[in-house]
């Protein structure tokens, strides 16, 4: 009996011994950073977006009433205080987009300002009159004297976006 298992245990170290321990050679993973996006109003994906300074060459040669279908990617200046129903983003080159929601469909949060968002919608050249610029002042917290020195009507670069994506 002691020599069975003598030999049943110098079997087993034998097997164990002879084992291949040759390494697979490790293989670096490459893993692709997803960044993390909010979804607001129709789906969309961050593919084609074009970036915000070239979004504003677009905007240089248009005129008053034309529009393009677009998506840009931007950063947001301000967001409308009474209900996240505006927002205005960054051209990166000193001009402004005013940016409404699709049939007043949905809303932004109110908390994103400095954040990076991707619009797809419509971009176009309007003239906003007095008492629209005045509504916006208000919506976005000017004082009373800042809302007075607002008397003529101003063209502005506006999008009318249908889906929004805010980088998180």
């Amino acid at each position: 009996m002691i020599k069975k298992t003598l030999t049943i245990m110098l079997v087993a170290i034998a097997v164990v011994a002879c084992k291949n321990n040759e390494k697979q050679p490790e293989t670096q993973e490459v893993k692709q950073e997803q960044i993390a996006y909010t979804s607001v109003g129709m789906e969309i994906t961050e593919a084609d977006a074009m970036p915000a300074a070239r979004m504003a060459e677009h905007y240089k040669s248009m005129s008053i009433g034309d529009t393009v279908n677009s998506k840009m990617v931007a950063k947001v200046i301000d967001v409308c205080q009474a209900k996240g129903c505006w927002m205005n983003v960054d051209l990166e080159n000193g001009e402004q987009v005013m940016v409404k929601f699709k049939d007043y469909g949905f809303f932004m949060p109110k908390d994103i300002a400095g954040k990076e968002v991707i619009l797809n919608g419509k971009a176009f050249v309007n003239e906003v009159p007095v008492d629209e610029q005045r509504h916006y002042a208000e919506d976005g917290g000017a004082t009373p004297e800042e809302i007075a020195a607002i008397t003529a009507p101003k063209k502005t670069f506006s999008f009318e976006a249908d889906g929004v994506l805010i980088k998180q």
